[in-house]
């Protein structure tokens, strides 16, 4: 394809050479000169990520729920793929690697859990005047959102289904629904180590939802008495469960801004609003990782 300057051919990396080189020929300033857009707006697309923001009413707020929307699908995306690495490295018994992928998540939760913030002062007045224009978009219609509640446990096949017209989401979501999750491939881990998991933990129909089972936490108590210096077992366990925190911190501060600027009308999606988020913030996210510790004793 021939290069115009309107699609100015996309320079070949930069060695570090290169980068010292020009430093020392503009004595310290950054370069400033570019034929078209800048390669930061290029590389990042920054022109298109600006043109994402479509409000249809002339309330300054839509604009903050649109961005505040968008900034969470990002953060879905990423934290979707670091839960994904995270649950492969289980499957091929690399502990250490999996808790590094869970860090970088709980990093990337902590942000999510903050983009809340952007929405936490919306009136009811402000929402009421654009309200109207969701129609019946909701959140509980996000693919991202929906594929990290698939890895983490809550398999719904009837959740998926307002996305089988959308063959990228659509095939995300069937293959997660397949696919053991984020806890599944700990529990497989733990009966690889010898610890006493049921076999129907083990390998199960992966598109049903995890329940919790008194077998799986008594095997959790076994790690947890495991004080040895350094052991991974247990520094997973907690890796897990702060994951799992921050997933209910997001749940919860998702309830709050909704009833500040809804109270408990229905909501745009269909759902009853504050009951059903409600109830899906009361739902623990690795269950015998919390049940554990009300009767916890040594072995």
């Amino acid at each position: 394809m021939a290069t115009t300057s309107a699609q100015p051919r996309e320079r070949t990396p930069v060695a570090e050479e290169e980068r010292i080189e020009r430093a020392a020929r503009g004595e310290g300033p950054p370069t400033l000169s570019f034929e078209g857009s800048t390669p930061y707006a290029r590389y990042a697309g920054i022109e298109a990520l600006l043109d994402l923001q479509h409000p249809r009413t002339g309330e300054p707020a839509e604009t903050r729920f649109i961005i505040a929307t968008q900034v969470m699908e990002l953060l879905f995306l990423l934290i979707g793929e670091e839960w994904e690495r995270a649950r492969d490295e289980l499957e091929a018994d690399r502990v250490a690697a999996a808790m590094a992928a869970l860090r970088r998540g709980h990093h990337a939760q902590d942000v999510l859990v903050s983009s809340w913030d952007l929405l936490a002062t919306l009136t009811p007045v402000e929402f009421g005047r654009f309200r109207d224009v969701l129609g019946e978009a909701s959140g509980v219609q996000s693919p991202g959102y929906r594929h990290l509640e698939f890895l983490i446990g809550n398999k719904s096949a009837v959740m998926a289904r307002p996305h089988r017209a959308a063959p990228r989401a659509r095939a995300v979501l069937e293959r997660a629904l397949r696919e053991p999750g984020l806890y599944d491939a700990a529990l497989r881990l733990l009966h690889r180590r010898g610890l006493p998991v049921p076999l129907d933990r083990v390998e199960r129909d992966w598109t049903r939802p995890y329940e919790p089972d008194p077998e799986v936490e008594r095997a959790w108590s076994v790690v947890y008495a495991d004080e040895t210096p350094g052991a991974e077992l247990p520094a997973l366990a907690e890796a897990l469960l702060d994951t799992a925190e921050r997933v209910t911190r997001w749940r919860h501060r998702h309830l709050m801004a909704v009833k500040r600027a809804l109270g408990a009308r229905p909501g745009t999606g269909g759902s009853s609003g504050l009951d059903w988020l409600s109830r899906n913030a009361a739902r623990d996210v690795f269950p015998e990782l919390w049940s554990l510790r009300t009767g916890f004793q040594l072995p």
